[in-house]
């Protein structure tokens, strides 16, 4: 499983780490690449992980994490796939004006022309605090190859129509009411446009209280859609 811009494997373990266990799937996940390089380290991470499995693997990510999982998996053997968690996808082809990609643009030039504090401090201002401090934390580890890496991130385009349309796996994928970064109708369209698939749909109150609903709710839209 691979995070979102920004994020990191903390975050990973801790949505995803316990639904996956007891649905006896173990996980792995791969810490980010610093700077520019963080997509060209999850490509490499999921290419390590298809070459050391002794079976069929179930990939995904969250956000940009869901974006290269996806694409990565339409140039894939099927055989080698057990299916996909696509959590929080944020845009689909050119990431042109998608509101994810401006906040990415927008935190990665505050980062460099007033600091990671002064970043963090505008998080706090207009985001709920458990969000805010998620930030922080993982803002932090990525230390001063951040603004490349999201940058990186606001660049790369999402899986295309067609992309999607050949991922003939089971596909568990989520959308979160009320989250404007990550619109619940991108995850409708992805959902929509994947021959295997299951939207399953949570709130972002109920992920800020337990980040676990993340990682229930993919394995569940997976089950359903096996």
């Amino acid at each position: 499983m691979l995070p979102g811009s920004g994020s990191d494997e903390v975050f990973v373990r801790a949505a995803f780490a316990a639904p996956l266990r007891v649905a006896g799937v173990g996980l792995v996940a791969p810490a980010p690449r610093r700077g520019r390089d963080v997509v060209a380290g999850y490509r490499a991470a999921l290419d390590a992980a298809l070459a050391r499995a002794d079976g069929p693997l179930l990939v995904g990510g969250v956000s940009l994490g869901a974006h290269v999982a996806a694409r990565w998996a339409a140039h894939a053997d099927p055989g080698r796939l057990a299916g996909l968690l696509l959590v929080l996808p944020a845009w689909g082809g050119d990431p042109a004006d998608a509101p994810a990609a401006l906040a990415a643009r927008f935190t990665a030039a505050q980062v460099r022309r007033d600091g990671l504090a002064a970043a963090v401090a505008s998080a706090r201002s207009g985001a709920p605090r458990w969000l805010a401090d998620e930030l922080a934390r993982a803002w932090a580890r990525h230390g001063p190859g951040l603004p490349d890496a999201l940058d990186a991130a606001a660049a790369e385009p999402g899986p295309s129509p067609a992309e999607l349309r050949v991922l003939d796996v089971p596909a568990g994928v989520v959308g979160l009411s009320g989250d404007a970064v990550h619109p619940l109708a991108e995850a409708r369209r992805w959902a929509a446009l994947l021959p295997r698939a299951a939207l399953v749909t949570s709130t972002l109150d109920a992920f800020g209280a337990d980040p676990a609903v993340l990682g229930r709710a993919a394995v569940r839209g997976w089950a359903r859609a096996r």
